[in-house]
């Protein structure tokens, strides 16, 4: 049960991610954010790392849209806080699903090891 609360964070945001890319017309990405959810039934690292990888791109792409939207509507003199505010928890809410990997369960599920990279010593 405790999996699958940590697994709804990341599903979560990688449909926002989706509905995002929906509304700006990129249909290949939003079939992409979609399968990446797919790949949460993959226990393997390379799974694990690939939708990490794809949660921080997003978040990346939440804070380039709150910026772009935030100066448009700047310099058209409208009400910009709110909407940076909302952006600005989308893009923390896809860098806190990207660490969730990071938690024992989740790495765990995965086989991720937290020395992974370095040099076996012995």
């Amino acid at each position: 049960m405790v999996t699958v609360l940590l697994h709804l964070p990341i599903v979560f945001s990688l449909l926002l991610l989706g509905a995002h890319f929906l509304r700006d017309g990129a249909t290949l990405l939003v079939v992409l954010s979609v399968g990446l959810c797919l790949l949460l039934f993959v226990a393997r690292p390379w799974a694990a790392r690939t939708v990490q990888i794809a949660l921080v791109l997003g978040s990346l792409e939440w804070v380039r849209t709150l910026t772009v939207l935030a100066l448009q509507r700047q310099h058209a003199g409208v009400p910009w806080l709110r909407m940076a505010l909302i952006l600005g928890a989308v893009a923390a809410l896809a860098l806190l699903a990207a660490w969730l990997f990071r938690t024992p369960r989740l790495a765990r599920r995965f086989g991720l090891d937290r020395r992974e990279g370095r040099a076996a010593v012995g």
